[in-house]
């Protein structure tokens, strides 16, 4: 983002392109190589909320443009009577639209029109929220939209817990069959993963679900069947979260991380168990993954893929970690009635706290979070349980006035706050703007010229490993092992 013009004496360096031998750069490789850094994903005109037997659809930006976040420091300028109004108001979000769930939101996901919801007892459901926005329709949340008897897109589960996709853009597995994409574009054809949701369920460990009806145009079959049920002989009993890696799911259940090659699909195969304290949610980063455990953030080289290495001398030590987000170099922790805190991760594995947050006791119960640029800004989005909904602008002009750097310092600032009819636990993650090709090497985005595309697994894999061993160089250039 920063501009070249005023650059007199910089230049990319060897380790803007390899891994460098002060560990600085995993953000940097992962914007690279076209991953996705979290940094740039957007929230949009609604954050959705997962809660305790419902959700809610709530109303976090103005409806014109620029489209400011409500209570955020363009607000303030760009629509001062409302900001005016806002403060009086005690901060608070006036408009949201709920629908009821029957258990206890784990995990949801918007892609496209629909939100893909894991609830318990109830199962996943992928409800219609095409029209949340539009005042003309009375109910704005639907499961069946046309009829019950021709539409099913609930898959009944034992106790879904988690539901993950391997992107969350609005992607057409089904393009593969045609010639536009595979002969036309010359583009790579989607992995097989892409047709599927993957829910984890306490009592059945993992399901697969085939989505593809629902991008297929027709709107007389939309009906959700499960693809596969497998428990891994019992090794994903109690499972509670999963974080997709392209085919890879790292999978967490009471007393591990499960890491699943899901290669082919319906033919899913466990590579590594790791024992853990207490493992709760994921989140990965390039050669990183991130682990929240009984006993704080633990970290793990996913260098290989399939077979995590545990290092726990770069565990960050927290009382009640939950769900966690990276952004480039900082990870942000919804860490219950510590609030949010955000951790220096740019060099991963010598991990540093770099502020904790709870708006002045405001987020005493923090269960998710995620964070996304809206207009320059940057904000972080907390589920906190009975507390609700709460937003933070965690860069704005007055407050950091480096706003513009690849990573700027986090400078938190509680702006606005809703409380949602039942207690808030779950977030669904922004739209990924920067994501092109998933950490398997295969294609997610469509590019602007005929026959590009993002690096290929082995291609990827030339710029930092040597006979599968990584390789780091210095900014001067030098190799401190292997050859570049």
């Amino acid at each position: 983002h920063f501009p070249h013009t005023v650059r007199k004496t910089e230049t990319k360096t060897c380790d803007d392109c390899h891994l460098s031998d002060t560990g600085d750069n995993n953000a940097i490789m992962s914007q690279l190589l076209l991953l996705g850094t979290g940094f740039v994903n957007f929230v949009g005109y609604h954050a959705y909320v997962g809660e305790d037997g419902a959700f809610e659809a709530v109303q976090v930006t103005e409806w014109d443009e620029p489209q400011a976040v409500i209570g955020s420091y363009l607000h303030k300028y760009a629509y001062p009577d409302w900001y005016a109004n806002h403060q009086a108001n005690d901060r608070q979000l006036g408009i949201a639209h709920s629908h009821g769930t029957g258990d206890a939101v784990g995990c949801l996901q918007l892609r496209g029109e629909y939100l893909f919801t894991a609830a318990g007892k109830h199962g996943m459901t992928a409800y219609d929220v095409a029209s949340v926005a539009n005042k003309g329709f009375s109910q704005r949340v639907i499961s069946a939209p046309f009829s019950p008897l021709g539409n099913d897109v609930n898959v009944d589960t034992r106790n879904a817990t988690c539901v993950v996709l391997p992107t969350n853009q609005p992607v057409n597995p089904l393009r593969n069959t045609g010639e536009l994409m595979r002969v036309t574009n010359q583009e790579q054809p989607f992995h097989p993963i892409y047709s599927y949701a993957l829910i984890t369920d306490a009592e059945e460990g993992l399901i697969l679900v085939d989505v593809n009806t629902l991008a297929d145009g027709d709107p007389r079959n939309n009906n959700l069947r499960r693809a596969l049920t497998w428990d891994g002989a019992g090794v994903l009993r109690g499972a509670r979260h999963a974080t997709l890696a392209g085919h890879v799911a790292f999978v967490t259940t009471p007393d591990a991380l499960v890491t699943v090659d899901l290669d082919e699909p319906l033919k899913p195969v466990v590579t590594a168990v790791v024992p853990l304290r207490d493992p709760r949610a994921s989140a990965i980063q390039f050669r990183y993954l991130w682990v929240t455990t009984a006993n704080g953030v633990e970290l793990f080289d996913v260098t290989q893929l399939l077979v995590p290495q545990h290092l726990p001398q770069a565990t960050v030590p927290l009382a009640d970690a939950r769900k966690l987000y990276i952004a480039r170099t900082y990870a942000y922790v919804a860490a219950g009635r510590d609030g949010l805190v955000i951790v220096d991760v740019e060099r991963p594995e010598s991990p540093v706290v770099f502020s904790r947050f709870d708006g002045n006791g405001a987020i005493t119960d923090a269960r998710d979070v995620v964070v996304g640029s809206t207009n320059a800004s940057l904000f972080a989005y907390v589920a906190d349980g009975a507390g609700g909904l709460k937003v933070v602008q965690l860069t704005a002009p007055d407050a950091q006035p480096r706003f513009y750097g690849f990573s700027p310092e986090p400078v938190p600032e509680l702006i606005a706050w809703r409380k949602t009819d039942k207690p808030a636990l779950s977030l669904s993650r922004g739209l990924e703007r920067d994501r092109a090709v998933d950490e398997t090497g295969h294609q997610i985005a469509v590019f602007g010229r005929i026959g590009s595309r993002p690096f290929t697994r082995p291609e990827m894999e030339n710029l930092f490993l040597h006979d599968g061993q990584p390789w780091f160089v210095s900014r001067n250039g030098s190799p401190d092992q292997g050859t570049p």
